[in-house]
């Protein structure tokens, strides 16, 4: 299985668990979470969203470059590895409580703004479409 492929799997089981998170934070959180904790878990869902369109993205572009281009696909990594830390960490905070949680969770920022950087490097690069 190539790259490409591989990206869109994962695109899609994660747009598809973040509808599925917001419908749980909807439906079964709000009497069980507090206010704040709640608004965490979406914040969660919302860029857990965003993210895994982001990477459709990029899976669609790999699908008309000439060559593959090592930006493009560390563009890819850094948005699954943003997505794992930033929705992850603000998931299991909104569970648990734990404050140092979200500690982790601007590792996850950084590596989005390294996602979003990499496709910038690709758009100006001599690749051809």
């Amino acid at each position: 299985m190539d790259i490409t492929r591989i990206f869109l799997a994962i695109a899609s089981i994660l747009a598809g668990l973040s509808v599925a998170a917001g419908a749980f934070a909807s439906h079964a959180l709000r009497e069980k979470l507090t206010e704040r904790s709640l608004l965490i878990f979406e914040t969660a869902a919302r860029y857990q969203m965003y993210h895994a369109l982001a990477l459709l993205i990029v899976a669609l572009l790999l699908t008309h470059y000439q060559t593959t281009p090592a930006s493009v696909i560390a563009s890819g990594v850094a948005f699954i590895v943003g997505i794992v830390l930033f929705s992850g960490s603000l998931y299991a905070l909104s569970f648990t409580g734990v404050k140092w949680l979200g500690a982790i969770t601007p590792l996850g920022g950084v590596a989005f703004l390294v996602g979003w950087g990499c496709l910038a490097v690709a758009a100006v690069s001599n690749f051809k479409f």
